[in-house]
């Protein structure tokens, strides 16, 4: 037969070709059937059995390939999802392997840095062990004050004294125009004093060295001295700075002044 004549039928399906089959076989058992009809009655009742059995055998062939179908698809189905499961649960526990992996790197590291750490402070403890203390520096020794100067008790020490505190106030006066004054208006009594001249009848007599009357004392008194007019060094520097206002100089005065 020539290939154009079975057009279509070379797509049919197995469950196709099946049901063709079984409609086959029930349309020849009837043809059968027709063509005997006066077979007796046993052969015509087995006949149709035969005719009835054809139809159930070739349906419940294709039933059973169609159920295995969907039986392979159900198994293709479960496979890929177990697949897929094991597939994520494959990747979740690399996830979590490479965290925990992370997690003791960073730990260790984190360890080796704290053990760096304490090796390098004990470094700078040695080194700073191994330098010896700076030498504590020698107590500064006091500066001895000297001596305060002293003088003889006397017309001397006296004058001498007031020489001092008198080249400490910038008051001209020497040794000399001193004494000279003294001995002519005292001889060199620090407790003289004069009751008859005018100063005397005033109510203010001369008094003590160089016979310094009480106003001028006060007067040209120099700090640091006694206020006691009788005070030798108190009585000539008094006298020697109020001389040297009026005449320049005490070496200027040699007479009652």
């Amino acid at each position: 037969m020539p290939k154009h004549a079975t057009s279509g039928l070379h797509r049919l399906t197995r469950t196709h070709k099946l049901s063709v089959a079984g409609v086959a076989a029930a349309g020849a058992a009837a043809l059968v059937f027709a063509v005997v009809p006066g077979a007796d009655a046993d052969q015509a009742k087995s006949q149709a059995t035969a005719v009835e059995n054809v139809k159930p055998v070739a349906f419940a062939a294709v039933g059973t390939a169609a159920k295995a179908q969907q039986a392979t698809i159900t198994k293709q189905a479960d496979d890929s999802a177990a697949k897929g499961k094991a597939e994520a649960a494959a990747k979740k526990a690399a996830a979590e392997k490479a965290a925990a992996k992370a997690k003791a790197a960073a730990a260790a590291k984190a360890k080796a840095e704290k053990a760096r750490q304490a090796k390098q402070a004990a470094s700078r403890s040695a080194v700073r062990a191994a330098i010896p203390a700076a030498a504590p520096k020698p107590a500064a020794k006091p500066v001895a004050k000297p001596a305060a100067k002293t003088y003889p008790d006397n017309l001397d020490g006296w004058i001498r004294e007031s020489l001092d505190v008198m080249a400490k106030k910038g008051i001209p006066g020497s040794y000399n125009g001193i004494y000279r004054n003294i001995i002519r208006e005292s001889s060199g009594n620090p407790m003289a004093i004069n009751l008859w001249d005018i100063n005397a009848k005033n109510g203010i007599p001369s008094k003590g060295l160089l016979q310094v009357i009480d106003p001028t004392f006060k007067t040209w008194h120099v700090e640091g001295t006694s206020w006691n007019i009788y005070d030798p060094v108190a009585n000539i520097t008094a006298a020697c700075n109020y001389a040297a206002d009026k005449y320049g100089s005490m070496d200027n005065v040699n007479s009652a002044y």
